[in-house]
This record gives structure tokens, C-alpha cells and sequence, in this order.
């Protein structure tokens, strides 16, 4: 599965993104999508994810209640829109896809990803 990420920009602290990962190749819908983020200096870290089959979603304490990743079967596309965003949230966004339905937060769990696509928060 090849995924590509798009949508990243740069807004003010409280205003909004939406980012867009585009997933080729799928076959099958067992399959697991996540949105991880990595700022200068720090570690890659998981923001959220969606199982593709049931739609179910997990998010990293850090974002819930503002972000929400959805996704659209027939556009073969994941999306995060990210609401009330903070300077914290400053980093590049990649997506993820890994072949099974399993709660993994960790980078290394994912074999497809996207490239990054930077947001940036400004105080």
C-alpha cells in the first residue's frame, strides 16, 4: 500500500487544519491507518488512528477532544482534522498503514508511510 500525505500549512494558535493521507494499493479491510507527528528534537509520536474495516478510532491523550480522523471507503483516503490547535502541535505529520487491525501506537508496528507534511502553530 503506498500512502501519500497532503494538507499541512500554518495557522495561529486556535484555528484549524485538515490533513489528507490518500492510500493506494489497499486490498483488503484489514487494514490499520495512523497519523504520527515528529517535532525538531523530539522522538516520532503516535497522534491518532482508525481501523478501516469498523472505523473505530484511538487517540493520543495530547489530542483528544480536537482532533478526529475519519475516514472516506470510496475515496480510499484518511483524514485528520485537527480543531483548536496549539503551538505544541507544531511538527510534521506522516501516516501510517500497517496490514492488520491492531491497537499499535508505536511507529515501528507500521511497514507503509507517507511522506511528512509540516504544520506549523503559531502563538
Amino acid at each position: 500500500v503506498q500512502l501519500q500525505a497532503s494538507g499541512g500549512g500554518s495557522v495561529q494558535a486556535g484555528g484549524y487544519l485538515s490533513l489528507s493521507c490518500a492510500a493506494s494499493g489497499r486490498t483488503s479491510s484489514s487494514y490499520t491507518v495512523a497519523w504520527f507527528r515528529q517535532a525538531p528534537g523530539k522522538e516520532r509520536e503516535f497522534v491518532a488512528l482508525i481501523f478501516w474495516d469498523s472505523a473505530i478510532t484511538y487517540y493520543a491523550d495530547s489530542v483528544k477532544g480536537r482532533f478526529t480522523i475519519s475516514r472516506d471507503n470510496a475515496k480510499d483516503t484518511v483524514f485528520l482534522q485537527m480543531n483548536s490547535l496549539k503551538p505544541e502541535d507544531t511538527a510534521l505529520y506522516y501516516c501510517a498503514g500497517q496490514n492488520t487491525i491492531a491497537l499499535h501506537t508505536t511507529a515501528a508496528d507500521f511497514n507503509s508511510w507517507g511522506q511528512g507534511t509540516l504544520v506549523t502553530v503559531s502563538s
